[in-house]
């Protein structure tokens, strides 16, 4: 049996692929278009016009299909690590697979209304993505010490605590240098910033790949009867 036919590995990989498929090949095309500048167009500008905008919303789809796939697979881990060990919040739990879902319907919305269309709309999407995000990763590394050592490595934990930090940092000047992107320099400063950020997301669920060795999900069937 191949690593990534491990218990769920195949989720996070999933997610990791055509995350990063959606990010890397839109960039590429839209720069052998010339649609974008080479040096660090925002990746939203890279699925402004067809066809990366149709590939863009595509891929973002199947990404979050695959993030809220991967999400719930870990919120009910946690769970179950809950009832055995007693040392995960059920509330927490639940608020952070919920910080998770509201990520991924920002990412619809980033994908589904392109900037030069709905300006509007596109940001609250973008908001709803980095903002959520960094707070999901956040909540699941509180998780992951949380349940230690039953549930993941130390040094697992503190490479998922160093990748929210980065995360947290970065979304910043990604939010503040984009509302005075009249500066050059600061349009730039922003859009590294939000690869970075973006990336970041994509390097917590690689950290994932460890966990979803170690279990597997059952679906059951239950049917009712006439009374």
């Amino acid at each position: 049996m191949f690593w990534y036919q491990q218990g769920l590995c195949i989720l996070p990989v999933s997610l990791i692929v055509f995350s990063s498929a959606t990010f890397i090949i839109n960039y590429i095309i839209a720069v052998w278009r010339h649609d974008v500048d080479v040096i660090l167009p925002y990746i939203s500008d890279t699925a402004v016009s067809p066809p990366e905008s149709c590939l863009f919303g595509l891929m973002t789809f199947i990404s979050a299909c695959a993030g809220v796939s991967t999400m719930y697979a870990m919120y009910k881990y946690m769970a179950k690590l809950g009832e055995d060990t007693g040392t995960i919040s059920t509330c927490c739990n639940k608020s952070a697979f919920g910080l998770g879902l509201i990520s991924c319907l920002g990412m619809c919305i980033v994908a589904t209304f392109q900037e030069t269309a709905v300006a509007s709309v596109h940001l609250i999407g973008a908001l709803l993505f980095f903002i959520c995000g960094v707070f999901y990763i956040g909540a699941e590394t509180y998780l992951s010490y949380r349940s230690s050592p039953y549930g993941t490595s130390l040094f697992i934990c503190h490479t998922r605590l160093a990748i929210s930090v980065i995360a947290s940092v970065f979304f910043i000047p990604t939010v503040v240098c984009k509302f005075l992107e009249k500066d050059p320099f600061l349009q730039k400063t922003s859009a590294a910033c939000e690869w970075i950020v973006a990336f970041s997301f994509i390097s917590f669920f690689y950290t994932y790949i460890h966990d979803f060795k170690r279990f597997t999900l059952k679906v059951r069937t239950v049917c009712g009867t006439e009374t």
